[in-house]
């Protein structure tokens, strides 16, 4: 199948290459097969050298990389530049840290020795989303790497050129065959991939559609399997909040990269003595965003990444309005080329509207009015997706407590919720399991074997 880039400011076609036929998919496959017993006898030092060329090539290379990411998806300049500053980041962070992660962990027993040594599984396939087309790729493979197993990355079919880039960034910074190699397949071609023996691990950034259906052929053939499915996050401002550290973080957290973002706050949950201050400074916000070319760096709102993907949002939103949500700004798309669609606040959201209960992927905010905390995180629990969520108040030891109960991956205070090296990533009930990122992230595609000696 070809493999197309659609600039979504234009709508104009700009890239175009045949995808790898089966015989090439075996090839690479062969290939990955062939190098992990290498890679993973390779010292953990020069692993990590690897990485922090990795990092090195991606810092001098950061602008050309940021504009294909522009080009491809969308993202605005600066947004996409900090992300190939924040892979850049992953990599210094797993140098500086893995060999702690993965040492010997000698247990006391009744053995002159027992520990749990921590080994690779073998060739772990990422199949990664479009809207952070590096980050979410190299979070996946650079912990991956760490840990000595290589890694074969399935991107989404709308940013191949961010494949091929990232695929190059490994070589330039002198990856040896095999060990990391992007695959231009479509999803009808991925079942294979799962399924062949050369493949010990799957992990998937995407849809609770693709995770269902990705986790059942995982586990049909005994493979170890990592979900991370998006989210709808709860925004939980208080009486009591700094209302304008609440407003700017939330206007950062719900708009940037277009929405689209599984990690941005979605719906707002406003207690009701504040509800209307709140919202009266962030529309007005929503409402000072400038709209256009994101290579352009006087624009604050970019595209969505297809026009397909913004019919979907505003399918939802008028789905809303017709069951009785106010639209307190925006609404609907914007006129002229490119998938643009008008930054969006929908008040009175109800458990009956699609807005409720699935995300919405794009610059829509909606809101619900809480009668007090306890109101609040019932609210933001009743949604079946737990990605992450925030809690927005002057009272620190009741914002920490509050958000300890919220059910999500997590949970911050007075702070939008972000992802980070240092920290675990992932979700719970819809929003899928196991970790990325931090000690945790590089030990999910490992063998934590126990060796004992008399």
């Amino acid at each position: 199948m070809p493999f197309v880039s659609i600039n979504p400011a234009t709508g104009e076609e700009f890239f175009r290459a045949e995808g790898h036929a089966p015989v090439q998919v075996d090839d690479i496959l062969d290939a990955a097969a062939i190098a992990a017993p290498a890679w993973q006898a390779q010292p953990l030092a020069e692993r990590l050298e690897l990485l922090r060329r990795v990092a090195r090539v991606l810092r001098q290379q950061r602008d050309e990389l940021a504009r294909l990411i522009t080009m491809e998806m969308g993202k605005l300049k600066a947004e996409a530049q900090a992300e190939i500053e924040k892979c850049a980041l992953a990599c210094d962070y797993y140098v500086e840290q893995a060999e702690g992660f993965l040492a010997d962990e000698r247990i006391d027993t009744d053995a002159s020795d027992s520990r749990v040594v921590y080994q690779p599984l073998g060739t772990v396939l990422a199949i990664m989303p479009w809207n952070f087309p590096f980050w979410q790729a190299l979070r996946c493979a650079v912990p991956a790497l760490a840990a000595g197993n290589t890694v074969l990355l399935k991107h989404a079919s709308s940013v191949p050129q961010c494949a091929l880039a990232i695929e190059r960034v490994f070589a330039d910074a002198g990856c040896r065959d095999g060990v990391f190699r992007s695959l231009l397949i479509g999803s009808d071609a991925v079942d294979r991939v799962i399924a062949d023996p050369r493949v010990q691990g799957v992990s998937l950034t995407g849809s609770g559609t693709a995770g269902a259906a990705v986790a059942a052929l995982a586990g049909e053939h005994l493979k170890k399997c990592v979900l991370e499915l998006g989210g709808s996050d709860a925004f939980i401002v208080l009486a009591d909040a700094d209302l304008d550290a609440a407003v700017e973080q939330g206007l950062k957290s719900r708009f940037q990269n277009a929405g689209q973002s599984c990690i941005a706050a979605k719906r707002f949950l406003l207690h009701a003595d504040i509800a209307d201050a709140f919202l009266e400074r962030f529309v007005a916000g929503a409402e000072a965003l400038v709209p256009g070319d994101p290579a352009d760096e006087g624009t604050t709102l970019g595209p969505m990444a297809r026009h397909g993907l913004r019919d979907e949002l505003h399918q939802q939103v008028q789905d809303a309005v017709e069951r009785g949500a106010r639209v307190l700004t925006g609404g609907g798309p914007l006129e002229g080329p490119g998938a643009f669609y008008a930054p969006t606040v929908l008040d009175g959201i109800t458990p009956d509207m699609r807005a409720w209960n699935e995300e919405l992927f794009g610059p829509v905010a909606t809101v619900v009015r809480v009668e007090d905390a306890e109101h609040a995180v019932a609210v933001a629990n009743a949604s079946p997706l737990g990605l992450g969520g925030s809690v927005w108040t002057q009272d620190i030891e009741r914002g920490a407590a509050l958000a300890a109960r919220l059910e999500c991956g997590a949970a911050f205070v007075n702070g939008m919720v972000k992802s980070d090296p240092r920290l675990p990533f992932g979700g719970v009930k819809d929003s899928g399991y196991g970790r990325e990122l931090s000690r945790h992230g590089l030990l999910e595609f490992v063998n934590a074997k126990t060796l004992w000696v008399a």
